[in-house]
């Protein structure tokens, strides 16, 4: 079989396996009697759209899959997950943003492939023969990036499908216009009149940036005052609008509140164990919900640069905007891009890459409507998307106040409803 047929192969099989771990989740993360599914509301996370440049997760990442330091279950050590056969050894937070990225790069949904009964799906059933073409696929895919990108993530489903259920053999006529490279001509470019005479303007560094954004923020001073914030308003995802209050406590407590006409749903991190409580009772929160929940704490986009371990920065356009653009390795493993306004300073922009064996997960957020909170400026509007539909909506607070009073106890998991006693 030619490497083209066998990829082809491989990125029918991803999606398919995709459809079968969605469907699992949609049934762990109801917050009504209704059972109607909830998002998967991530505090701090819109599609990556690199335009005519080159995608960065391609341009300048490291692709080498590495498991981030952590001391989660894996996906084979979570027994809500049944019949998972491959991708076991892997971090259990990874398996659905992994199943979310193959479906988006076909551009399908669960029934796709799945299964359905009486109007449910039943994602651990083997009856479609899909099912097992897709464990074949995966295992594929580990293979050809293992031995022939020296173990680099180069190959995904996205890598043939870009969100169509066949991809494309043929090149579309006509072809587009190749982009000049930055620098090789133009105005300002080598070799353009005066060009020469040019005094070099000294090189922008990291530092310089991100002294730059707690300036424009308040001042390091303000930054160290910050002890709690709290933020009201509203958020809209698809069709659906709720009600919101994120409260945060120091570097790592954070509860978040969701009112919808469904009912309430409360998600908490004490800095040590996360949880959820809906209509249904109380749970553990483990795996991608509780990774959104932790990534939604107070100085996550305050206190930038402890959170890298190194950082580049280069010049670019964003909406118009001169900005510059901070590219980074996270100490949680992660590489980031950050868009820095040139003139305010202002953080723009934030897109998180996640590194899986089956390709690179983009998560953006972007950040607008800056006020001032008694001497810290912070956004009112937050948009977030991902390769999911459920992370990507618009966050619009009508109300944020710092430093007020929050009880520690209201980060705790609150104790179960008591059990309804049946009538005698």
């Amino acid at each position: 079989m030619s490497i083209t047929r066998r990829l082809f192969a491989l990125c029918i099989g991803l999606a398919i396996l995709s459809l079968v771990v969605v469907g699992l989740e949609i049934r762990t993360t109801v917050a009504s009697a209704s059972n109607q599914p909830t998002p998967s509301f991530a505090l701090l996370d819109t599609p990556f759209n690199p335009g005519n440049r080159q995608p960065a997760a391609r341009r300048s990442l490291p692709h080498s899959f590495q498991q981030p330091p952590q001391t989660e279950q894996t996906i084979g050590e979570n027994k809500r997950h049944t019949n998972i056969q491959v991708l076991k050894e892997f971090p259990d937070s990874q398996l659905i943003p992994m199943m979310n990225l193959m479906s988006a790069s076909l551009g399908v949904k669960c029934d796709f492939c799945h299964v359905s009964k009486d109007g449910h799906l039943d994602p651990a059933s083997d009856e479609k023969p899909e099912k097992k073409t897709a464990r074949e696929m995966i295992t594929m895919t580990l293979s050809v990036n293992k031995t022939t990108f020296n173990g680099r993530t180069e190959v995904g489903c996205f890598t043939c499908h870009a969100g169509h259920t066949n991809p494309l053999s043929v090149p579309i006529l006509p072809l587009p216009e190749p982009t000049p490279r930055p620098g090789r001509s133009g105005p300002g470019g080598p070799g353009a009149p005066g060009a020469a005479g040019q005094a070099a303007a000294p090189p922008l560094t990291a530092d310089d940036v991100l002294n730059k954004y707690v300036a424009a923020i308040g001042g390091q001073a303000a930054i160290d005052k910050l002890k709690t914030r709290v933020m009201k308003g509203t958020y809209v995802t698809g069709a659906n609008s709720l009600n919101v209050e994120i409260d945060q406590s120091g570097p790592d407590k954070v509860h978040v509140t969701f009112v919808s006409p469904q009912g309430t749903m409360e998600r908490g991190f004490n800095g040590s164990a996360g949880w959820e409580k809906n209509p249904r009772g109380v749970n553990d929160l483990s795996g991608e919900p509780l990774a959104n929940l932790k990534s939604g704490t107070l100085f996550r986009d305050i206190k930038i640069k402890e959170q890298f371990s190194r950082m580049s920065v280069r010049k670019d356009k964003l909406n118009g905007k001169d900005v510059n653009v901070l590219t980074g390795a996270a100490l949680n493993g992660k590489r980031e891009r950050l868009y820095f306004d040139a003139e305010t300073g202002l953080l723009l922009r934030r897109i998180t890459f996640t590194q899986t064996p089956i390709g690179v997960i983009p998560e953006q957020t972007d950040y607008e409507d800056y006020r001032d909170v008694d001497g810290v400026k912070l956004p009112f509007t937050i948009k977030s998307a991902g390769v999911d539909n459920f992370s990507t909506g618009t966050r619009k607070f009508t109300e944020i106040k710092i430093n007020a009073s929050l009880d520690d106890a209201s980060f705790n998991k609150p104790a179960p409803p008591p059990a309804v006693q049946p009538k005698s």
